[in-house]
């Protein structure tokens, strides 16, 4: 058996101002072009992405294994064409030299300059080289999925958790859905639903309710009798596409008995239930000076101030300094912030040396004209504390293993904060990128860093307190500031007078290879 084993993610915030060229997917830091071969397999094959898990379950089956690319970049705007192009060739390339499966680590919500719905064109244009090849996909909890999508693979299974800790285990589900059922020439049943609805990602994790028990829901059906995967996805609601939605997929034995049918019934009823809560997935933020108030106010420490807006796990520039101005007028200290991203800075701070002190502008580099914000600066006096390299590898349960490069790093000390400043976005699931800075934030009062969920991964077990802060940025939760032109009929609630009629739903039957 020969297995193409490839990753191609990306979550595009359609209003990001942050390009998206074949460069931002030579990850890590310091390539010229995303790895491919033995270099992927390297950099990629022990950590914790779904990646990691399907090329391990191939090789466990016996399969010659190519990996024709792994490109990961970080969230910012749509990937333009080139790079697209060029992901998706190296893909199709391997693809039509010959194989018997092909499985896929792709995101879900990727959009490109041309294409609203990235995933579904690549897996057209496999399936367009090669009708019969079964394709198996690991997506993202955020995936848009689309009917393309389901349209053109046999397997589709997504992460069930936000903070997203699963990853490897969803490619190993993914993994053991396709060759149990190649291997045993089962026939497969997929059923979609996709609903309307533009969920807030600040009340969609599958940790709280409404969604813990949507997911639940799925998850106890998989039996592996009949019903071999559940995903409940919560959509990425920062694209301005007609696919955005909530949406559920089922992966079932097939069977021509009406009473064995489950997978349509499942998702439809999954899905009706999230549009009768449909109003308990709508966050209402608190006002910035409200939230740092708050943080003012506790007796335990350390506080950990999670600026949402901002967030570069979401498309954020992560250099806006709205949230640090305001804890330092209130005469917040103690303040471990990071990181953010400021090249310009960096330069600069190296320039003059650990020990130098100097003033200085930092942050403020980005404009959002989607938004119309301008990037806020803040004006410091400080003295450059430490130089680093920016690399360490990630020891929390998310993406555990990978080895991460913010680029050149900089603490600076302004006395009341301590400010780690770097070369590259990066979202802060792990403290991993205080620590190489020599940063003991665990003694610090307040933690300050641009994150929406995925710091709980590992932030929440020492945090005395968690306060959300609603910075301004293209990761905000106030749908009113964004311009949706490209959502068909409508999302609730951002058209509040969309009805469940115009959900999708589509079942689709595979063939036993």
């Amino acid at each position: 058996m020969k297995c193409v084993v490839a990753m191609f993610q990306h979550e595009t915030n359609t209003f990001s101002p942050l390009p998206t060229p074949l460069s931002a997917f030579a990850t890590p830091v310091g390539l010229e072009l995303p790895p491919a071969g033995e270099q992927a397999m390297a950099l990629y094959g022990q950590s914790g992405f779904a990646f990691a898990a399907l090329l391990q379950q191939a090789r466990a089956h016996g399969a010659e294994v190519v990996v024709p690319i792994a490109a990961y970049a970080e969230p910012s705007g749509k990937v333009d064409d080139a790079a697209f192009d060029s992901i998706c060739n190296a893909i199709c390339t391997a693809v039509q030299k010959g194989c018997d499966a092909v499985l896929l680590d792709l995101h879900g919500a990727m959009v490109t300059a041309s294409f609203d719905d990235g995933e579904g064109e690549l897996l057209r244009r496999i399936r367009e080289i090669d009708e019969q090849v079964p394709i198996a996909v690991a997506l993202d909890f955020h995936a848009n999925v689309s009917r393309t999508m389901v349209e053109n693979c046999q397997v589709i299974d997504g992460y069930r958790t936000y903070p997203h800790t699963d990853m490897f285990a969803t490619g190993e589900r993914v993994a053991a859905t396709l060759f149990n059922t190649v291997l045993q020439k089962i026939p497969t049943r997929m059923s979609w639903y996709a609903i309307p609805l533009a969920t807030h990602m600040l009340a969609q994790s599958p940790n709280f309710e409404p969604m813990q028990s949507l997911m639940n829901q799925g998850v106890a059906a998989v039996d592996n009798a009949e019903v071999l995967n559940a995903s409940v996805f919560g959509g990425f609601p920062l694209a301005d596409i007609p696919e955005l939605s909530l949406s559920v997929v089922v992966i079932e034995k097939h069977s021509d008995d009406p009473d064995r049918q489950k997978g349509a019934g499942l998702c439809h009823g999954i899905a009706n239930q999230a549009w009768q809560q449909r109003d308990d997935f709508y966050f209402a933020a608190e006002p910035l000076a409200e939230s740092i108030v708050r943080a003012k106010q506790c007796q335990e420490f350390p506080v950990v101030v999670a600026d949402h807006g901002d967030n570069s796990g979401a498309g954020g520039s992560t250099d806006d300094m709205t949230v640090l101005a305001e804890m330092l007028a209130l005469s917040l200290d103690g303040i471990v912030a990071g990181p953010i991203y400021d090249p310009q800075a960096v330069a600069s701070l190296v320039a003059l040396g650990v020990g130098a002190a100097t003033t200085i502008n930092l942050g403020g580099k980005t404009d959002a004209p989607s938004i119309g914000q301008k990037g806020r600066s803040l004006s410091c006096i400080g003295v450059v504390e430490n130089i680093t390299d920016g690399r360490f590898v990630i020891q929390g349960p998310m993406q555990t293993g990978l080895e991460v490069n913010l680029g050149t790093s900089v603490v600076f000390d302004i006395g009341s904060a301590k400010i780690l400043l770097t070369c590259e976005r990066w979202e802060p699931y792990d403290p991993g990128c205080f620590t190489q800075a020599g940063l003991d934030y665990l003694n610090a009062k307040y933690l300050l860093i641009k994150s929406r969920q995925h710091f709980r991964a590992t932030f929440e077990d020492f945090a005395k307190h968690i306060i959300l802060a609603a910075g301004p940025g293209v990761c905000s939760s106030d749908y009113n500031q964004f311009n949706f032109i490209n959502l068909g009929a409508g999302k609730y609630p951002i058209n509040k007078n969309i009805d469940l009629r115009y959900a999708e739903m589509l079942s689709v039957i595979s063939d036993a290879i």
